[in-house]
């Protein structure tokens, strides 16, 4: 390796030390709040997002195992934010509902993010915040297409 790679490797390491392993907590920290992860606040959303959605159809286009979601869903029952409600054309199908609560909830954090994310963008401009999501993307879709889902 050269000496200008090990210098970079380093100072990625230090990024990541520094930076990157919080930076869940700091993304998550709305939610926090109201007792959920930020995976957690994301179901929520798509359920309030979507008409008739199931924990498979969750698990299929977040590219995790249905047991992932399961585990997320139980918190979110337990919490009395989403109940589940029989599909009436295959009673075997379960879809996901909000609650009243749950819907105050995704409503309050949804928002909270919002205002963060305009922060961001109020501060780094909207050419960086495409910039370094694109780069996220190509990231994403070049490296971390060998992992397993989640599960």
């Amino acid at each position: 390796m050269s000496r200008t790679n090990e210098e970079l490797l380093t100072e990625a390491i230090d990024v990541y030390l520094s930076s990157l392993k919080y930076l869940d907590s700091f993304v998550s920290e709305p939610a926090v709040k109201y007792g959920l992860s930020f995976e957690q606040f994301l179901i929520l959303h798509t359920i309030a997002d979507r008409k008739d959605v199931s924990l498979m159809d969750i698990a299929s286009e977040r590219k995790v195992t249905r047991s992932a979601i399961s585990r997320q869903i139980k918190v979110l029952l337990s919490h009395d934010y989403i109940y589940q409600k029989p599909a009436e054309s295959d009673r075997r199908r379960l879809y996901l509902h909000l609650t009243p609560s749950g819907q105050e909830v995704e409503r309050k954090v949804y928002d909270l993010i919002t205002q963060r994310f305009n922060r961001w963008l109020t501060h780094y401009g909207e050419d960086r915040a495409k910039e370094i999501i694109g780069f996220i993307k190509d990231f994403a879709s070049t490296e971390m297409q060998n992992f397993p889902p989640e599960g």
